[in-house]
C-alpha cells in the first residue's frame, strides 16, 4: 500500500499539462472519490458517498483506481480526494509543493495503519521463535508449496501494492519467494483456507482490516522503522513504518468549501469503525450501500458531528 518514488517520473508525466488542480474539468457538482484496492478504503467510501447523498442530497462518483493512479488523477483534477493515504511523502511533495500545488492535506481520518508480515498462531506455537525474523528465517522451509518448489512461499495480495518486502527478504537472505493471490479478497480466502486446514502460512497483511477480529494472527518482528531505511528497495533492513493516516484533497474542491468537502474534512472514525462497515462488505456480503445504510442507522452519535451546521 505504500508507493516510493520509482514511479514518480510516470505519474508527473501523466499529469503534465492536465488542470492544475484549481479547476474541476468534468463541469460537475458530483464528488469524484477516489476508490482503492482494499476492502477497508471501500468502507471509507461507502459511508462518506451514503452521507453526501442521504445526508446533504449531493452526488457521488467512485473512481476505482490503484493507490498510484489516483495521485495522477488528483493532481490532473479528475478526482476530488483519496480517503486513506499511506505515507507517500514524496507524491505528496510532488503534487502538493507551493511552486504548483495541485493537492491539500486534509488532516488524519482517524485510522491508524500498520504493515507487515503475518502467521497464524498455530504456527508460533508449534515453532516457538518463529514470530521473530531470525526464527522465521530458520523455519522458511515450512512455507514451501508447488507454487515456491524449494523456497518457501510469501503470499502476497494485490501486485498494483508497492511494498518492501523483496527488499526485506533479500536483507534478511529468506528463502522465500513471494506469490500474488492476485487481490485482497483472493488473498483472504488462501489465508483463510490455510487457517481452517491449520497449515502453514506466511503473509503480507495490515491493520485496519477485518480479519483480525475473526483469524488469531500474530505480526513477525522485524527491526524497528527508521528514516529512509527503505531507500533501496532491494536491500531493505527494517519493518515497515507505523502510519496515521490521512485525507488529501484536490486544491480547488477544499477552495470551494462547498458541504460535501466540510463533512469529509469533519469526518474521524476508529479502525473499528471501518472494520464493523468492512467486515458487512466482505463478510456478510452487502452492497456498499446497504452496509453504509446499516452503519449509519446504528452510529448516529459518530456521524453527525461530521455534518456542516449550515447544510
Amino acid at each position: 500500500m505504500k508507493a516510493t518514488a520509482v514511479s514518480l517520473a510516470a505519474l508527473l508525466a501523466a499529469s503534465c499539462g492536465a488542470a492544475d488542480g484549481g479547476d474541476d474539468p468534468a463541469g460537475t457538482d458530483t464528488v469524484r472519490i477516489a476508490l482503492n484496492g482494499w476492502v477497508g478504503y471501500e468502507a471509507d467510501a461507502a459511508v462518506l458517498s451514503y452521507l453526501i447523498e442521504h445526508e446533504l442530497g449531493g452526488k457521488t462518483e467512485l473512481v476505482e483506481e490503484d493507490e498510484e493512479s489516483s495521485w495522477a488523477s488528483l493532481g490532473d483534477g479528475s478526482v476530488d480526494v483519496i480517503l486513506e493515504n499511506w505515507g507517500h511523502e514524496d507524491l505528496m511533495e510532488l503534487y502538493g509543493s507551493k511552486e504548483s500545488q495541485r493537492v491539500v492535506d486534509g488532516g488524519p481520518n482517524g485510522n491508524s495503519g500498520s504493515i507487515g508480515w503475518y502467521i497464524p498462531q498455530y504456527v508460533v506455537d508449534k515453532y516457538p521463535g518463529i514470530e521473530t525474523y531470525k526464527g522465521l528465517k530458520e523455519h522458511a522451509d515450512i512455507f514451501t508449496g508447488a507454487q515456491s518448489g524449494d523456497m518457501g512461499r510469501f503470499l502476497a495480495a494485490d501486485p498494483s501494492f508497492v511494498t518492501q518486502d523483496q527488499g526485506m527478504i533479500n536483507h534478511f537472505d529468506m528463502d522465500l519467494e513471494i506469490s500474488y493471490a492476485g487481490s485482497e479478497d483472493e488473498q483472504i480466502a488462501e489465508v483463510r483456507k490455510a487457517y481452517a486446514e491449520k497449515e502453514p502460512v506466511l503473509f503480507y497483511f495490515y491493520e485496519p482490516q477485518w480479519v483480525h477480529e475473526e483469524l488469531d494472527l500474530v505480526k513477525v518482528d522485524f527491526p524497528d522503522y527508521v528514516s529512509m531505511c527503505e531507500i533501496d528497495p532491494e536491500d531493505v533492513g527494517c519493518d515497515y513504518p507505523k502510519y496515521e493516516l490521512n485525507k488529501v484533497f484536490r486544491k480547488g474542491f477544499a477552495d470551494e468549501g462547498g458541504a460535501a468537502y466540510r463533512l469529509i474534512d469533519n469526518w474521524e472514525w476508529t479502525n473499528e469503525d471501518q472494520n464493523e462497515v468492512a467486515q458487512m462488505i466482505a463478510e456478510k456480503g452487502m452492497s456498499r450501500d446497504e452496509a453504509a445504510k446499516t452503519w449509519v442507522e446504528d452510529h448516529p452519535d459518530t456521524w453527525k458531528p461530521w455534518i456542516p451546521a449550515d447544510a
